[in-house]
């Protein structure tokens, strides 16, 4: 059995100082870059100053699966090409003296993205390198097979039902009073 194709990635988010009294403080995605044995395993601040901090998280790998391969294609065949990255806070303080915002995924499927925005979390997207989109569109074209396209038939042929599915019929013919000699007075 083959290995799945994968990227080892490191993870940058950012906190930018807000002039909010209720909000002093915001997380935010920064970059998603290849992963260095330097970086080490644990995250770390690798920048601040009194309007942002930045910190490094190693360690994630970025995977490929034939059965997402429709979700490669839709991110390699749009303008900008992305990483998603879902991350969370965290509950307790575990590396700085307040928490701090955790990736834990990282992915290039926008079915992957698409599912985590639909329960809620946070997802953030920054471009990705061409030579990154070039390896999931590689893939993506191999292993990506379109449905096909089914012949919608035309409203005008279908069968009339009433509001319970039976089927319905059209008289053109009156029933009821109403037009020429239809007594009225």
């Amino acid at each position: 059995m083959s290995a799945r194709p994968g990227l080892n990635v490191a993870v940058v988010m950012r906190r930018v100082r807000l002039a909010n009294r209720w909000q002093p403080y915001r997380w935010e995605l920064h970059e998603v870059v290849p992963h260095e044995e330097a970086f080490g395993s644990e995250p770390r601040r690798i920048f601040g100053d009194d309007h942002e901090e930045r910190w490094l998280h190693p360690g994630y790998r970025v995977e490929l699966y034939a059965d997402d391969a429709e979700g490669y294609y839709l991110n390699a065949t749009v303008d900008t090409p992305c990483w998603f990255v879902l991350w969370r806070m965290e509950e307790a303080a575990t590396v700085a003296e307040e928490p701090i915002a955790r990736p834990e995924v990282v992915t290039v499927s926008y079915h992957d993205a698409g599912r985590w925005l639909d329960a809620q979390e946070n997802v953030e997207q920054v471009p990705a390198p061409a030579e990154v989109v070039a390896w999931f569109r590689e893939f993506a074209d191999a292993h990506y097979v379109p449905e096909p396209r089914r012949r919608k038939r035309p409203e005008s042929f279908r069968r009339l039902e009433d509001r319970f599915g039976n089927p319905a019929s059209v008289s053109t013919g009156k029933k009821y009073g109403g037009g020429e000699g239809g007594g009225g007075g």
